[in-house]
């Protein structure tokens, strides 16, 4: 009986210890608060950290914006004011152009895993070090990088083929996504996103870059915009996971390895369930008599991506970093079959 008491007594010592030595990590997101990532990822994905890690990690998401701008993420974390952050990329763009380049290769990929791999195993994570490094001085550590859905284009009038873009226009934000439209034949437009809805509507724009399928339902695109573009053709926007370096060095190998095994599963899973939501409205709409969900054939694809190509090089001559992540890009999409 003695023996059984010690060895519990051992047992709730040792569990009080570990619970004493977790690490809870703050990590500011692109994401919004009632976003389906921002739930998908607290529901399924939080309580598996600290299971994987036995109680050592946990981690609190902050929703987009809460402490710093979204864009402001890289130095906030560089001074610990935040621990880490889970932002899409493309925010960093005015301080590097290889952000650009790392954060939407727009028309390049076809489907996030593709991209979530060049990331995890084609250099990717390496390329995005080397950006970051540029504008906080190794103060942060990147840990994992890729994408979880494709974008939709929502569009009020038919876009069936490549050529169908010629004179369409198109709400898309500046930069390199409106640089590939434009070079498609199409008239981007600078619109905020919170006026794509009335701009539809009205017919200031013929087609909007807006978001994934299911977020685009969400907020009735397709009640003003009836023939969505479905896989999306264009924009597949990557997120970066971070740590300030110093608490990724406090971390041991073990569990530097689980943290960032874990947001790749987290990623790849989400990713599915988009895609698994996303086919299941396509699928309701395509069966209604109000909406025609536009599939553009591969050899459409293949068009738009080769113009595409044109605009990253030209985009990448903005710096040697920029280069380099195109470089890196272009090597990984030729190793999957993407260019011949």
């Amino acid at each position: 009986m003695k023996f059984i008491k010690a060895a519990l007594l051992a047992t709730t010592v040792s569990t009080i210890a570990s619970v004493a030595q977790a690490e809870t990590l703050n990590i500011q997101t692109s994401f919004n608060a009632g976003d389906f990532s921002t739930k998908y990822i607290t529901e399924n994905w939080l309580p598996k950290i600290a299971e994987m890690t036995e109680g050592r990690i946990e981690i609190v998401l902050i929703s987009n914006g809460a402490v710093v701008p979204a864009r402001e993420t890289p130095p906030a974390v560089a001074a610990g004011v935040l621990d880490g952050d889970y932002t899409a990329v493309s925010y960093f763009s005015g301080l590097e152009p290889a952000f650009a380049i790392m954060g939407d290769l727009i028309s390049g990929y076809d489907t996030p895993q593709q991209m979530l791999g060049f990331c995890k195993d084609g250099g990717g994570e390496a390329m995005l070090q080397q950006a970051v490094d540029s504008v906080t001085d190794g103060e942060v550590t990147v840990v994992a990088c890729g994408p979880y859905s494709r974008e939709a284009l929502a569009a009020r009038t038919p876009i069936r083929t490549y050529e169908d873009l010629e004179g369409k226009k198109i709400r898309s934000p500046e930069g390199l996504a409106a640089a590939v439209f434009s070079a498609a034949g199409a008239s981007p437009v600078s619109i905020p996103f919170s006026e794509v809805f009335g701009a539809l509507e009205k017919g200031i724009v013929d087609a909007a870059d807006a978001s994934a399928y299911v977020n685009n339902d969400a907020t009735g695109l397709q009640d003003v915009a009836p023939y969505p573009l479905y896989p999306g053709i264009h924009s597949m926007p990557s997120l970066q996971f971070t740590l300030n370096t110093e608490k990724w060095n406090e971390l041991s190998a073990e569990d530097q390895k689980t943290l960032r095994n874990w947001w790749y599963d987290a990623m790849f899973a989400m990713a599915e369930e988009v895609s698994k939501l996303d086919q299941k409205l396509a699928a309701r709409d395509a069966a209604s008599e109000d909406i025609e969900v536009i599939d553009w054939a591969q050899a459409d694809r293949d068009k738009l991506r080769v113009v595409a190509r044109e605009q990253w090089e030209e985009f990448a001559k903005k710096s040697g970093l920029a280069q380099e992540a195109l470089d890196a890009h272009i090597a990984y999409m030729t190793k999957i079959g993407l260019f011949k």
